[in-house]
């Protein structure tokens, strides 16, 4: 049999991918390979909208990379990598929480990393991701700033998503899906209130990650989130 052409349209282009965008489109696939399970839970962000209780300069998304950083920390098991090691399927664990947080550019998706965010306060989180944004934006990384990430933040808020699973950045046996922050009404102490509130998802890869481990984790991520970010 011979192979059908493919047929030519009026007016189409064809993008070979190379580089940063290469190598993210075989992670992706490797990714569907992973057993993979999802846990979500609904964070209040009145704090971390609240731009009085947090340096000038600083975001909201800042905030939800400093809980992160701080939960990742407490819970090493999470900042990790899966993959073969001396012939072995091994995890790997970092003390280092190299964060990558996934940006949206002309080029398509990259996931620059902030290098060392545990030991960065929400000012030193804040700079590293405008550095690592702006540079994504210009089309101007490095090798370098894609690199050696050990959990992955996307946050789809901003363009209206309310809820979404994320596709794991292997070898990273986490990500954070973040949805948008709109205002529910809960119950406190039998009284009903309005409150921003926004879905987190997390994917967890299950070779490395029990049910539990994710649980604590996100749980420890809501509480610091919900504080500011800062505790």
């Amino acid at each position: 049999m011979t192979a059908q052409a493919t047929e030519v349209l009026e007016g189409q282009q064809t993008t070979k991918l190379k580089g940063i965008r290469r190598t993210a489109a075989k992670r992706m696939v490797a990714a569907w390979e992973a057993p993979v399970f999802h846990l979500g839970v609904s964070a209040d962000m009145t704090a971390a909208l609240d731009g009085s209780r947090r340096p000038k300069g600083t975001t909201v998304t800042d905030v939800l990379l400093a809980a992160c950083a701080g939960a990742l920390k407490a819970h090493p098991g999470m900042n990790a990598h899966f993959g073969v090691v001396d012939g072995a399927e091994a995890v790997t664990t970092f003390d280092a929480v190299n964060l990558g947080l996934a940006v949206a550019t002309d080029a398509g998706l990259v996931v620059p990393v902030i290098h060392g965010a545990q030991d960065l306060d929400l000012e030193g989180i804040a700079a590293g991701r405008r550095g690592v944004v702006g540079k994504a934006r210009e089309g101007k990384l490095a090798m370098a700033d894609v690199t050696g990430g050990t959990f992955t933040v996307s946050n789809l808020g901003m363009l209206g998503i309310d809820r979404f699973d994320a596709i794991l950045n292997v070898p990273q046996v986490a990500i954070l899906a973040v949805g948008s922050t709109s205002h529910r009404q809960v119950w406190n102490d039998g009284d009903p209130q309005w409150r921003p509130l926004a879905d987190l998802t997390l994917t967890c890869d299950h070779r490395a990650i029990d049910g539990a481990t994710g649980a604590q984790f996100l749980s420890d991520l809501k509480r610091r989130l919900e504080a500011g970010g800062v505790s």
